[in-house]
């Protein structure tokens, strides 16, 4: 792939893709920046994927190395399935920023810098001993180094705020430069500005200015620098109703989606965590969907809340992060002994403990399948992007109802804050699955709350139903009547229910994503690795790799021809971002010899690491030998996404 700042490229030549990096203090608004690049780059047509990186103190003392926020956008006039490996273009706007970020760039990229922060105190936060700036330690890049800080109070001056007010506009001004570097349209980012500073208008005014300024600038630089003015035609797609969506967008989307087609109101219980809350902030904007929210005193009462909505003929839905799953585990019991449905989702991060608030991870795949006291079985889905997190939830609506059993959903920290282009799908592609309540006595002139159906369900009964009153609760339940039952024969049989009705969940059967059934090799994921597995393995297979892609959106039960497809494969590598918790469940369940590819370092896995952890396969370096790939062994050079 082309950078941007590649000195032979033909200046009518264009990359199919390109790799910006927003990164400063996370005071100076870099996912504010990335966020409105996002959405101009998406107005022009333009695939993309993008990866906000920020720290996890509200607010990091300024100019240390632990507060950079960062923003990553891979866009391009192809499928782009990731966020990129190795940035095209870093813009630089703090001494932090540069030294968190620098050696992720690739050989040659753009550094763009913000000489009026590199002052020596600054220098000395980011741990510099001499200035980048007056070495030859960036030698390897293009670098255009000039005062943002400066430029944009002179641009901001006539609207008479001081310094400090006047730099609250500096992420506008490197804005309004990238947006010309990408021949991008100003004007929706200046009605945003309108818009959010209504009641402010010199502010919106001020901030237009800078915009202007930075964009302004992009043309005198072009004279004598290395800056470049690319522009990228937008990506051939489907006609269609296009919006950039995020994870915790879609999953909200979904989840009311997923109420509507099962014709009940919604309740959802939450309780703040990153990276979850942002589903109860977007729930609570859509009420007129019948969404109830209830933002509750604590992760225990969320869920016992939304067991009770349940309870009460809603269709309850809980949020949280693997800390906050731990809390809940005690009532998710609860609903699984009671058999009401519930959606409990999952939004993964670094652990344990508090571990990494604001970074990825998959850690919490056990704490998922098996993480409760007693045999409690649950289902569990994970959704593998933003966009197909809609559907996910919709599919764990489907479940949740038809078969009478809480639902965990899988996403992660990256699914949720990651954006990209979304066709919003047809209403009426989408089958109802009507949630049926039971109105009489259903065992002659009896009732039997736990009477199962062909699916193992039992009946949903809303209180107050004349004549069909019941124990509910979490003492063990008498086969078909409910009472209290402690026999030996009776727990085993309600057990055993419980678990077939969960292993008989109808589930699709696995399709393979790339490849084809039978071969040397397979790399099996699940999550939020699909885009660069995808990546990796297409990449190999046009090198005559005998290589396929198999990604899991069921993790349990698992589909059932999937053990017969694995063993087709003389390999098979499962790549995590954990210590290997789903090839454990694949070598449990399928006696299949999986290989982990294992990282934890609370980013996503890149393009490059997975093809090299296929090329080792097909160089002889593992022998077949079914070994652990250790990725952060290893020195790994730099691919584009």
């Amino acid at each position: 792939m082309a950078t941007a700042a590649e000195k032979d490229t033909p200046r009518d030549t264009a990359p199919d893709s390109v790799v910006v990096r927003f990164a400063g203090d996370s005071g100076d608004g870099m996912q504010l920046t990335g966020g409105q690049f996002t959405l101009s780059t998406a107005l022009a047509g333009n695939d993309l994927a993008t990866f906000p990186d920020f720290p996890a103190e509200i607010r990091a003392p300024q100019g240390t190395l632990f507060g950079v926020s960062a923003f990553q956008i891979n866009f391009g006039s192809r499928e782009i399935s990731t966020a990129g490996d190795a940035p095209d273009v870093l813009v630089a706007m703090n001494p932090a920023g540069l030294k968190v970020n620098l050696d992720a760039l690739k050989p040659g990229g753009l550094i763009i810098i913000d000489t009026g922060e590199f002052t020596k105190r600054n220098l000395d936060k980011a741990k510099y001993d001499v200035s980048p700036l007056e070495d030859d330690s960036l030698a390897k890049w293009d670098v255009l180094a000039f005062d943002i800080s400066a430029l944009t109070i002179e641009a901001v001056k006539p609207f008479g705020l001081g310094n400090k007010d006047a730099l609250r506009s500096k992420n506008m001004w490197t804005l309004g430069l990238a947006l010309w570097m990408f021949d991008r349209d100003r004007a929706p980012i200046e009605d945003w500005l309108k818009t959010k500073f209504k009641s402010k208008p010199d502010i919106a005014d001020a901030n237009i200015a800078a915009l202007n300024a930075g964009h302004a600038y992009g043309e005198t630089a072009e004279l004598s620098g290395p800056l470049q003015k690319l522009h990228i035609d937008p990506v051939e797609a489907e006609p269609g109703l296009y919006r950039t969506i995020t994870g915790a967008e879609a999953i909200s989307l979904g989840l009311v989606a997923g109420a509507q087609l099962a014709e009940l109101p919604m309740f959802f219980g939450g309780y703040p965590i990153t990276p979850a809350s942002a589903i109860l902030h977007h729930l609570a904007r859509l009420k007129e969907f019948g969404v109830t929210t209830f933002q509750a005193e604590d992760e225990i009462a969320a869920i016992c809340a939304a067991i009770g909505a349940s309870y009460a003929g809603q269709l309850g839905i809980t949020s949280s992060s693997g800390p906050g799953i731990a809390l809940k585990g005690e009532a998710m019991g609860l609903a699984i002994m009671t058999e009401l449905p519930l959606v409990i989702v999952n939004s993964q991060r670094g652990g344990p403990s508090t571990g990494l608030p604001t970074k990825t991870e998959q850690s919490d795949l056990y704490q998922a399948i098996y993480g409760r006291n007693g045999d409690a079985p649950m289902p569990v889905i994970s959704a593998r992007s933003p966009g197909d997190a809609f559907e996910v939830a919709i599919e764990a609506c489907r479940i949740a109802t038809e078969y009478m059993t809480p639902v965990m959903l899988l996403t992660d920290g990256y699914i949720a804050n990651a954006a990209e282009p979304w066709r919003v799908p047809d209403p009426d592609t989408f089958e109802p699955f009507p949630a049926k309540f039971l109105d009489k006595k259903n065992a002659g002139g009896e009732l039997h709350p736990y009477k199962r159906d062909a699916k193992g369900a039992r009946p949903w009964i809303k209180p107050g139903t004349p004549d069909l009153m019941h124990r509910i609760g979490g003492i063990e339940k008498a086969v078909d009547t409910g009472h209290i039952d402690y026999a030996p024969d009776n727990h085993q049989a309600m057990t055993d229910a419980r678990v077939n009705k969960v292993l008989n969940v109808e589930v699709p059967d696995q399709e393979i994503a790339a490849g084809e059934a039978g071969g040397k090799l397979v790399v099996v994921g699940w999550g939020s690795t699909y885009g660069p597995i995808r990546r990796a393995v297409d990449n190999s297979r046009a090198k005559g790799m005998d290589v396929s892609h198999i990604h899991v959106r069921h993790i349990w039960p698992l589909p059932k021809n999937l053990g017969e497809l694995l063993k087709s494969y003389d390999n098979v590598l499962v790549p995590e971002m954990n210590t290997g918790q789903f090839k454990t469940v694949l070598r449990d369940q399928f006696l299949v010899d999986a290989t982990p590819l294992t990282k934890t370092s609370g980013q996503p896995f890149s393009i490059v690491e997975m093809e090299e952890a296929i090329g080792k396969y097909f160089d002889g370096i593992d022998d077949n030998e079914g070994g652990q790939v250790d990725v952060n062994d290893t020195q790994l050079p730099s691919s584009g996404g």
